[in-house]
């Protein structure tokens, strides 16, 4: 029996895994938490094998974080990250943090329950590329490596100085780049800009996320 730990911060999300884990056979659900701090101390009292973990969990805990220090102390639990967040940023760093799959929400219980099984049995799974989402009348597949970087540090709230500091460029520069994104979708500013990627979680502010950028 696969003893499963689920870690999600929507409940309504977090009963729909509970219903995939308890109809499937040789699962077990062994735990079901809304935070990333629950989970390290369940792995410590408990025997279990799969995790299935959120980005973004209860109280601002980066589950990402949580992977990598659950991943160090119990390296045979086989993780599999569960986000709704298109930003290509969580793709890599899921990967860094020694996760060993990764699955979209949008996609069904068929394929979710195929990733973690492909999972148990050894193998890591990863899409090539995050789903395309829209902002404005641009193509989130639209933006350079350089307009996310700058996104992001947008949707943290950092003025046209502290991204050129963070990204150790002109100021010019960052506000060339956020032109150039208004222009693609038609947004009137860096707010409507910041707002709209933060709606179609395209970019996202995590707590401890610093690798993202």
């Amino acid at each position: 029996m696969i003893n499963v730990m689920i870690v999600e911060d929507q409940k309504m999300i977090r009963s729909i895994l509970e219903g995939y884990i308890d109809k499937a056979a040789g699962f077990l659900l062994a735990a079901s938490v809304e935070g990333a701090e629950q989970a390290y101390e369940i792995c410590e009292a408990k025997k279990i094998h799969l995790i299935l973990m959120d980005v973004q969990t209860a109280h601002r805990e980066n589950g990402l974080l949580a992977v990598k220090k659950i991943k160090k102390l119990y390296p045979d639990i086989r993780i599999v990250v569960v986000t709704s967040l298109v930003d290509a940023g969580i793709l890599e760093q899921a990967k860094s943090s020694g996760a060993d799959s990764l699955w979209y929400k949008d996609t069904d219980e068929a394929m979710l329950m195929q990733v973690i099984t492909r999972t148990m049995a050894g193998e890591h799974v990863f899409p090539d590329t995050p789903p395309v989402v829209e902002i404005g009348t641009a193509k989130s597949t639209e933006f350079t490596k350089t307009e996310m970087r700058v996104l992001r540090c947008l949707v943290k709230g950092m003025t046209y100085p502290q991204i050129a500091e963070k990204l150790n460029v002109e100021v010019v520069t960052v506000k060339y780049h956020v032109t150039n994104m208004l222009e693609k979708t038609n947004l009137k500013n860096k707010l409507q800009l910041a707002v709209a990627v933060s709606d179609a979680k395209f970019v996202v502010d995590l707590a401890g996320d610093n690798d993202v950028i």
